[in-house]
């Protein structure tokens, strides 16, 4: 018969400082199947050391190690942890059950990583046969510790495995726990199961078919008790009937033949993704607060992204109808002027004023004006039925309604005609309207008063956008000459604005018109300069939405750090979750678990947690936009596209920052993990 397991001058040494400690030294040892092994030794004889060794949950410093003749020194983490969870079992002394999982769970849990398709069958055969088939949905604090070690040892055998190993599986236990679970293993050594148990106690050592005794990380002594073929008679513990069942125990991979690298293939399929979501969404969900808290960063992150950029957007869209308003490709000409010796504006002289036919002289001169009005403004008390309204008048040619793209809210637009009469009709603003006119007054035909001047309105302008300090609604819209030679006595105009029939004849357009208007004028030379100033409204128009664009960047960019600090967030409390979680850690890498199944695991967490604050960051932002549009009377717009891009850049934070805390976890060794306190 060949050994299952041998061991050839196998060595572990702890560096101690400057010191060496040998835990095992030269150690050679085989393990026939079906034998049943107890190791004994005082504290600190290496006894656990060495199981841990034979289990592959530790690795010798010196020496050989065959499983089936096959040599695995060269075997990777992955690789033993493969061959860990096909071929040994383990049952650990301080029982090792993954807390806030029930009973059945903790059986099934190597299962998750081995793939095999008796499990569920086996779990419910073992939980029938250990006495547990009505505590399986019980939580593990819920169990005695009889009980706790039977779930082990289930779980132990959930993958039919050919090798048990036993630290101290009666350590923690009272007389009649232990007597039930010595029975209970020596029962599964009938069944053909290897087993190789730990145990300080020596009663408990006679029990077993062979006995090796370790003093000082040497073997001491190593004695056969009883033949391997020997069978334990078990009918003086009344073996029940279910635990006949565990002879129906079965592998789909009990029979695979081990060799060196026949484990290196081996990946998890895409649809095991479903498999470790299950597995991090119970985790997440059995950890309430701290899961809350992970989530709780991110949603405001992306309830800030949301938010921000909507208000943002909503500032843009403002501005740009404000700036449309104003019209498209509009230049306006006001007179110039020079600054003295004392630093005082002064007007350059009658050569720079404006008169209302020089409007009518550049559109016939230059051919890129589209449209011009001349325009003059002044105060004006508007009075009407008793109420009097103090606000400001504005004379105009018809054209200029159309350059600024002004809408009637009923009513027409005075004509030409009329303003060569210097007729008194005028057209009212939305807050004149309101300030002298009730809701249900109809305003067109009525006779107000202007400045104690009797005017018909003949229109109501619809709301116009912008104006900054201004409300550009608080205006009485009236003929150019009317305004000029019966309400305000002027010769002059204030400005002329003008629309330029492309875009891109605005600046050639601007200097056009001052030089054609400078020689109709003949200016002087010297005065030329400073004769007229033009402004550019489209550049103004420009400027306003790279500057609008550049804040909203600035607000995506605030709103982006809140992600990235609720990022943060995350890998400190998954860092956190590592440290706690350390032996679960270690107990998954020792029922199979290889380090990209346990890197994947927190991974899924972390982004589990991110989705989960992106959508609800998402739900929080919009609702937070919609208060304030609704309460608040904001300006906002809901763009799709932040929508996408906070979300993805959630789950993209998700990633980013539970990738170190994964990668910790993954890396951590099983035997070192399983000891961390």
């Amino acid at each position: 018969m060949k050994p299952i397991i041998s061991v050839k001058n196998i060595s572990k040494i702890y560096q101690m400082g400057p010191q060496q400690l040998r835990a095992i030294d030269d150690v050679s040892l085989d393990i026939m199947p079906r034998d049943f092994i107890a190791v004994m030794g005082p504290s600190g004889s290496g006894k656990s050391t060495l199981a841990h060794i034979l289990a592959l949950l530790d690795t010798a410093s010196e020496g050989e190690y065959f499983f089936n003749e096959t040599p695995i020194g060269h075997f990777s983490e992955d690789e033993l942890a493969i061959l860990r969870r096909k071929q040994i079992g383990f049952i650990f002394q301080q029982f090792n059950l993954l807390p806030r999982m029930t009973a059945f769970d903790n059986i099934i849990l190597p299962a998750f990583y081995s793939k095999n398709k008796y499990a569920t069958d086996n779990a419910h055969i073992l939980l029938d046969s250990v006495g547990l088939s009505d505590r399986k949905l019980h939580m593990t604090n819920e169990l005695s510790g009889g009980q706790q070690q039977r779930v082990a040892i289930s779980r132990a055998l959930v993958n039919a495995p050919r090798v048990l190993f036993a630290d101290e599986p009666t350590g923690n236990l009272d007389s009649k726990s232990e007597s039930e679970i010595i029975q209970l293993l020596q029962f599964l050594n009938n069944q053909g199961i290897t087993i190789i148990m730990v145990t300080h106690e020596n009663h408990i050592g006679h029990l077993a078919k062979r006995l090796i005794k370790l003093k000082d990380g040497k073997i001491d002594s190593d004695e056969r008790l009883r033949s391997i073929g020997e069978r334990y008679n078990l009918d003086q513990i009344q073996a029940s009937e279910d635990q006949v069942q565990i002879k129906a125990l079965k592998s789909s991979f009990k029979d695979e033949v081990v060799s060196e690298g026949s484990f290196s293939s081996f990946t998890t399929p895409i649809f095991d993704f479903f498999e470790h979501l299950v597995q991090s969404f119970k985790i997440l969900v059995s950890h309430k607060m701290r899961t809350f808290l992970s989530i709780l960063g991110i949603l405001i992150g992306v309830a800030a992204v949301v938010s921000m950029m909507a208000i943002g957007k909503g500032a843009q869209d403002e501005i740009q109808e404000q700036l449309a308003r104003l019209g498209t490709n509009l230049l306006i000409l006001r007179p110039g002027f020079r600054v003295g010796a004392d630093g005082v504006r002064q007007q350059v002289g009658a050569a720079g004023r404006l008169l209302p036919q020089d409007g009518d002289f550049l559109k016939r001169a230059v051919p890129s004006i589209k449209r011009i009005s001349p325009v003059t403004r002044g105060s004006a008390q508007i009075s009407y039925d008793g109420l009097n309204w103090p606000s400001s008048a504005e004379g105009v040619w018809p054209e200029y309604f159309e350059m600024r793209g002004f809408d009637l809210a009923d009513g027409r637009i005075f004509t030409q005609e009329e303003n060569a009469n210097r007729a008194l009709v005028a057209i009212i603003g939305k807050t004149v309207r309101e300030s002298l006119f009730s809701d249900n007054a109809d305003p067109i035909g009525q006779i107000i008063k202007i400045n104690r001047i009797n005017f018909q309105v003949i229109g109501v302008l619809g709301p116009i956008g912008g104006g900054g300090w201004r409300d550009p609604n608080d205006s009485v819209f009236i003929p150019l000459n009317t305004a000029m030679r019966r309400l305000f006595g002027e010769d002059y105009v204030d400005r002329f604005e003008i629309e330029i029939s492309d875009y891109s004849l605005m600046d050639f357009a601007e200097h056009e018109i001052i030089e054609t208007l400078s020689d109709q004028k003949r200016v002087p030379e010297s005065l030329r300069q400073d004769a007229f100033r033009v402004t550019n409204l489209a550049e103004i128009q420009f400027a306003a939405e790279q500057s609008n664009r550049t804040m909203s960047f600035l607000l995506a960019a605030i709103a982006s750090i809140s992600l990235i600090v609720g990022g943060i967030g995350i890998m400190n409390i998954m860092l956190v979750s590592v440290t706690e979680r350390t032996r679960e850690v270690g107990l998954r890498k020792a029922i199979g678990a290889r380090r990209f199944d346990i890197l994947f695991q927190f991974l899924i967490e972390s982004v589990l947690v991110s989705l989960t604050g992106g959508i609800l960051g998402v739900l929080f932002g919009l609702m937070t936009v919609f208060g304030l549009s609704f309460f608040g009377d904001w300006t906002t717009s809901i763009s799709y596209i932040s929508i996408v891009l906070a979300f993805t850049f959630s789950v993209f934070v998700g990633i980013v920052f539970g990738i170190y805390p994964a990668m910790k976890a993954s890396k951590l060794k099983p035997i070192e993990a399983l000891r961390f306190e």
